[in-house]
């Protein structure tokens, strides 16, 4: 099935979408909250599950995950980034944002530094300080074209352990060239410290912009990276909670099995999920194709509206489908304006706390635009009219 436009079923969405978005807010608002797609993904995903389902077993699958997943990713890193790891050394876990949270348990100990960016998604933060560690915030400005990772360096101290890359960076969009990665790598080798790539909007990039992996720039690199992706930005999976953690890095790799807890029944990863992203991997690239052209299309809707509202401006992001608008006109507060257009013009947004992105999210707030023409124009509209 081609990727629809116009399907989203809002019956079901009030039903199941959840994480602040259609299922947890009040009747009448329109969410643009949770970077969560409001369209049912490609049938041939659920026809997959479909046919796993038919058998009526669900026994145990491999502590390590399901070999042909595996060896799915494997061809597919391959083939779309240029980064070779071997599929023994892919994991399958329970999401990205597990797979986060197991990179820092697993690399920082009480006390260990680890750089994020800022503004970033929380997860990092909250990962790093559920272990014990430290965050250390590198500013990139929210319009800022070329980032000199020089300018990281001063941050760097006997503690710092672990690189936190967002890429393409949640919230602004922004998507980094080989340049700017190879900067980045060439320090983590100075340091001997770990990057942890959070790829998870990798696929969601618009022209003429193009996603780099760190870990398929050189040999060097890739021994320092550890990649955490998932399934939920670009084929809509949230609800299954699949994700991966990979490395070409045997000794690192080894660290992060053995912390992940697969071993023992205590921790795994649901094999529906695995025949689900397996579907996605090897079928999914016409669906996602299609998607990306209407995300474009809302993208270019969001900041041409958004520029015209007195008092807002928005950079059209390279990738990710989230616009950070900047409010700091409005003499608002992040917070303050999201209550505003929540009561007034009953749309949900994420303001721009320190809590949520860090504090140079301040004077800002967060919209997806992963849904319908009809749904985000009428968000549009009802902003408009209040502000």
């Amino acid at each position: 099935m081609s990727f629809n436009p116009n399907n989203v079923n809002l019956n079901v969405l009030r039903e199941r979408a959840y994480n602040l978005r259609w299922a947890a807010q009040p009747e009448g608002v329109i969410p643009l909250t949770a970077a969560d797609p409001d369209f049912e993904c490609s049938d041939l995903i659920v026809r997959s599950i479909n046919e796993y389902i038919a058998e009526g077993y669900f026994s145990y699958s491999p502590a390590e995950g399901l070999p042909e997943f595996k060896q799915a990713m494997h061809d597919f890193l391959l083939e779309k980034r240029d980064f070779c790891i071997a599929p023994h050394l892919i994991l399958p876990v329970n999401s990205a944002a597990f797979g986060i949270h197991l990179v820092c348990k697993t690399f920082l100990k009480p006390g260990d530094e680890a750089i994020i960016f800022d503004p970033v998604d929380f997860l990092f933060q909250y990962s790093i300080r559920e272990v014990g560690g430290t965050t250390v915030r590198f500013p990139i400005a929210t319009d800022q074209r070329f980032v000199d990772f020089d300018a990281m360096k001063p941050l760097i101290t006997s503690r710092t352990k672990l690189i936190c890359l967002c890429n393409p960076l949640n919230p602004t969009g922004k998507v980094f060239t080989a340049e700017e990665l190879i900067q980045l790598g060439e320090i983590a080798i100075e340091h001997d410290l770990i990057i942890l790539s959070d790829e998870i909007w990798s696929d969601i990039v618009f022209d003429p912009n193009r996603f780099v992996s760190i870990g398929g720039l050189s040999k060097l690199i890739s021994e320092k990276v550890v990649l955490v992706t998932g399934f939920s930005k670009s084929y809509g999976l949230a609800g299954l909670r699949i994700g991966v953690v990979a490395t070409s890095n045997e000794i690192l790799f080894d660290k992060l099995f053995k912390n992940s807890l697969h071993e023992s029944t205590i921790n795994g990863v649901s094999s529906l999920g695995q025949i689900a992203a397996k579907a996605a991997l090897e079928n999914g690239q016409s669906w996602l194709d299609s998607f990306l052209l209407h995300l474009t299309e809302m993208r270019d809707l969001v900041t041409n509206s958004v520029n015209q509202i007195s008092g807002l401006k928005a950079v059209s992001p390279d990738g990710c489908y989230v616009s950070l608008i900047d409010i700091r006109d409005t003499r608002m507060s992040s917070e303050q304006f999201q209550q505003l257009v929540l009561n007034k013009a009953k749309v949900a947004l994420v303001p721009g706390l320190s809590e949520w992105f860090g504090p140079g999210a301040e004077g800002y707030v967060r919209l997806s635009f992963a849904t319908s023409k009809e749904i985000l124009e009428e968000a549009l509209h009802r902003i408009k009219k209040e502000i």
